[in-house]
C-alpha cells in the first residue's frame, strides 16, 4: 500500500492524477510529559487517549492504529527534536497530546510545515487560535483563556470586586491572566507571575494576605499547584478570602492536595458528573480500567482519539488525502462526553462552560462537581484574527 501521496504521473507528454490509495495502517505520535514532576499529567493524559483505543480494538477509522508514545519531559527543546522525528522518520499521519503551551509553540512549526495533523488534547495557545492559525491544527480541549474568562464571571456572581491574581510565567499564565481580566469588571488589586517551576509560595500568600482582597485567582501550572493549594490553605486565608483558579485546584492534583482542595472553585467545559449518557460511560470504563477518576485531561485525550477515528473512517483510511481529511476533521460526528461537538474556524472547540466546585463523591473521591452554566457556546477571542492559509 502506497503511505506517500503520488500526486501525478507523465505518461505520453499528459499529467494523470492517480486516486489516493487507503493506508494500511494509521501511525500516531503521542507526545506528553511522561517523566519527572510532570508525569502525573502525562498519565492522566495517555491513560484517556489509549481507553479510547482500546474501546475501538486498536483500530482508529477501522484501520489498524500505530501509536508511538513519546516524552517531551517538559522541555521546548527536546519537544522541537520530538517533532523533527516524528516528521521525517516516523512519517506520522498524527501528532497528539502536548500538555503545555510552550511544548506545543516548540513543536508547532516543524509539524503543520510539513502538512502533518496535529491535535493538541491540552495546551491551548493564543498564538495558535489567532494570527499563527493553520488548517493543520486541531484541539480537542481549550483556548487557554476561555475557563479563566468563564472563571471571571463566577467570581462576580459572588459579589467579589477585588481580585488578587498570581499565574504561572509562561505562555499558558499569560494567556490565563489576560483571560479572567477580559470580562472581570472588578478591580485587579495586584498579579505575580511566580515561575514555572517554583516550589515554595510563603512569600506570594503573604503578599495576597497583606492586600486583603475579594477572592484570588490561580492558574499555579504543572506539580507546583500542590504547595500553592497547601499553604493557601495552611495559612488560614481561605475561609475569609476564597480561591478560584483554572487547572490548577482540578483532577489531577485532588486526591494529593486532599482535604485543602474542597470548596475551591473553577469552571470547566466538562466534569465527572456531567449528566449525559456518553460521560457517564466514559467515567465507568475509565474508572474500571485505572482504578481512578478521569480530570479533563483524560477527557480531552479520550476524546483526540474519538475524532481522529470519525475523520479517518469518514476518509476511508485515505489519510494521505490531507484536504480530505482536515474536511472530515473539520465536520466530525462522534459522541462527545461534553454533548454537541462543533469547531469554530480556527478548529478550536466552540462550547459550553461550567461552574465548578470541589466536593466529595458518595464514595469519598474528590471531584470538580458541576454547580450549573456560565457560558453557552463559548468561542475564543482569537478566532476573529485567524485566517487560514
Amino acid at each position: 500500500m502506497y503511505r506517500t501521496l503520488i500526486s501525478s504521473l507523465a505518461l505520453t507528454g499528459l499529467a494523470l492524477s492517480l486516486p489516493v490509495a487507503a493506508a494500511d495502517k494509521v501511525k500516531v505520535a503521542f507526545v506528553s510529559t511522561l517523566s519527572g514532576p510532570q508525569a502525573l499529567l502525562g498519565k492522566h493524559q495517555q491513560d484517556g487517549f489509549m481507553l479510547a483505543i482500546k474501546e475501538l480494538n486498536g483500530k482508529l477509522g477501522g484501520l489498524p492504529a500505530e501509536v508511538t508514545q513519546n516524552d517531551d519531559q517538559f522541555k521546548p527543546d527536546v519537544a522541537r527534536q520530538l517533532a523533527e522525528k516524528i516528521v521525517k522518520k516516523d512519517q506520522a499521519d498524527f501528532v497528539t497530546g502536548l500538555l503545555f503551551s510552550n511544548v506545543l509553540l516548540a513543536m508547532y512549526n516543524p509539524i503543520v510545515d510539513s502538512k502533518t495533523i496535529l491535535i493538541s488534547s491540552n495546551a491551548g495557545a493564543s498564538q495558535v487560535a489567532g494570527k499563527l492559525c493553520s488548517p493543520y491544527f486541531f484541539t480537542s480541549a481549550w483556548q487557554t483563556d476561555q475557563a479563566p474568562a468563564a472563571v471571571s464571571q463566577y467570581v462576580q456572581k459572588t459579589g467579589a470586586k477585588r481580585v488578587f491574581i498570581i499565574a504561572s510565567n509562561y505562555q499558558a499564565g499569560q494567556d490565563a491572566a489576560n483571560g479572567f481580566k477580559r470580562h472581570f469588571k472588578g478591580q485587579i488589586v495586584q498579579e505575580i507571575y511566580p515561575p514555572l517551576t517554583q516550589p515554595d509560595f510563603s512569600a506570594e500568600i503573604s503578599q495576597i494576605a497583606a492586600t486583603k482582597p475579594d477572592a484570588v485567582f490561580a492558574f499555579v501550572a504543572g506539580s507546583p499547584a500542590i504547595n500553592f493549594v497547601k499553604q493557601y490553605a495552611a495559612s488560614g486565608l481561605k475561609k475569609d478570602i476564597p480561591l478560584f483558579s483554572a487547572f490548577t485546584v482540578y483532577g489531577p492534583y485532588l486526591e494529593t492536595i486532599g482535604e485543602a482542595a474542597l470548596g475551591s472553585r473553577s469552571a470547566a467545559f466538562w466534569t465527572p458528573d456531567m449528566d449525559n449518557p456518553t460521560s457517564k460511560r466514559f467515567v465507568e470504563a475509565f474508572r474500571k480500567e485505572y482504578g481512578y477518576v478521569p480530570s479533563n485531561i483524560s477527557a480531552q485525550a479520550y476524546e483526540s482519539a474519538k475524532l481522529i477515528d470519525a475523520a479517518v473512517a469518514q476518509v476511508k483510511g485515505k489519510v494521505e488525502d490531507r484536504q480530505a481529511l482536515i474536511k472530515a476533521l473539520e465536520e466530525a460526528k462522534f459522541d462527545s462526553i461534553r454533548g454537541p461537538f462543533k469547531f469554530g474556524k480556527n478548529h478550536f472547540p466552540v462550547q459550553n462552560f461550567y461552574a465548578t466546585e470541589v466536593a466529595r463523591t458518595a464514595d469519598g473521591k474528590l471531584i470538580e462537581s458541576n454547580r450549573g452554566l456560565l457560558v453557552k457556546d463559548d468561542v475564543d477571542p482569537y478566532a476573529q484574527e485567524c485566517t487560514m492559509n
